[in-house]
């Protein structure tokens, strides 16, 4: 096989059409702990979120990530393996070979993966978070007004994705898909390093050296470790990403990053930027789990092969 292959790319969208559906639940606990006011823990935010908008509550701003995240996974997986791929067989100067990996390559495979997923899934993300957050209460205090929530009840911002985009652009032009896009790059570089190296090292140390790939379950495993590991070390970025893609659904407060983490630290301290890490770490394993199980399962059908093989 040449170093280029597209089924990198169809078990990458197999993978991450399974990760929605596992993660999106508690994406939104996380989303609205970061951005929104007054929800207290992860354990009262989902009886608040229960409580108001009933189980459906928790799926809002799926339909979106559901189609777009299938397609941006498969772009990252396939980038990603096809980069480490490439980076390692120009290194041994055997185009055919499948020469071993070495940290290097992983490394700026993984960098290469993250640059380019925040092209496709900063508007992605910012879609979904403000179509999660329409329904919480928003409070203008900067302004020395009188503190004003948005009921449930009234008129949402939003009334769907194709809605929220049209809004955005009309009102912000094209750039205003990537607010928050500079935080993302932050997150997801260093993140997606934290991600596949774990992945690979893991794998490998659980498989037995007699066999030629790691079973479904080290496969799981590895990837729910991985998962828990680049989720938790990348909240305190997240939250300044989750507070400038949700700034603007009806006030503006941030004018970039740096402004943001300013701002954040002044009003709540530290700790405001690890907010969300428990349910970011405990979201991260099973979404993180079926996403690598859906790769490479769907992987091993499209090659026939018998083993799991590795991205």
């Amino acid at each position: 096989m040449g170093s280029f292959q597209l089924e990198d790319f169809a078990a990458g969208w197999i993978g991450g059409a399974a990760s929605v559906i596992v993660g999106h639940p508690l994406d939104t606990v996380k989303t609205r702990l970061q951005a929104g006011i007054g929800y207290g823990n992860t354990l009262s935010c989902i009886r608040m979120v229960y409580r108001r908008e009933s189980v459906f509550g928790f799926f809002k701003g799926m339909s979106f990530p559901l189609a777009s995240i299938a397609v941006y996974n498969s772009v990252v997986f396939g980038v990603f393996s096809n980069t480490q791929r490439f980076l390692s067989q120009h290194r041994c100067g055997e185009p055919e070979a499948s020469p071993p990996r070495t940290l290097s390559d992983l490394l700026l495979a993984s960098m290469v993966a993250g640059v380019v997923s925040v092209g496709l899934g900063a508007p992605v993300d910012l879609i979904k978070i403000r179509l999660q957050m329409q329904t919480q209460p928003f409070r203008d205090a900067n302004l020395g007004l009188k503190s004003r929530a948005v009921a449930p009840a009234e008129q949402p911002a939003y009334q769907g994705p194709v809605h929220c985009i049209t809004t955005i652009v009309r009102n912000e032009g094209l750039v205003g898909l990537y607010r928050g896009a500079s935080a993302m790059l932050l997150r997801d570089v260093p993140g997606y390093c934290l991600y596949f190296i774990p992945y690979v090292f893991l794998s490998e140390w659980i498989t037995p050296e007699a066999c030629t790939g790691p079973s479904p379950c080290a496969v799981w495993l590895a990837g729910g470790m991985a998962g828990a590991i680049s989720w938790g070390t990348a909240t305190p970025m997240d939250v300044v990403k989750s507070r400038l893609q949700a700034d603007g659904v009806y006030l503006n407060k941030y004018k970039g990053v740096l402004d943001c983490i300013s701002q954040s630290y002044q009003k709540e301290g530290l700790k405001v930027f690890f907010r969300g890490i428990t349910v970011n770490a405990v979201r991260g394993f099973p979404m993180s789990a079926a996403m690598f199980l859906g790769y490479e399962l769907s992987l091993q059908a499209i090659r026939g092969d018998h083993a799991v093989t590795s991205p």
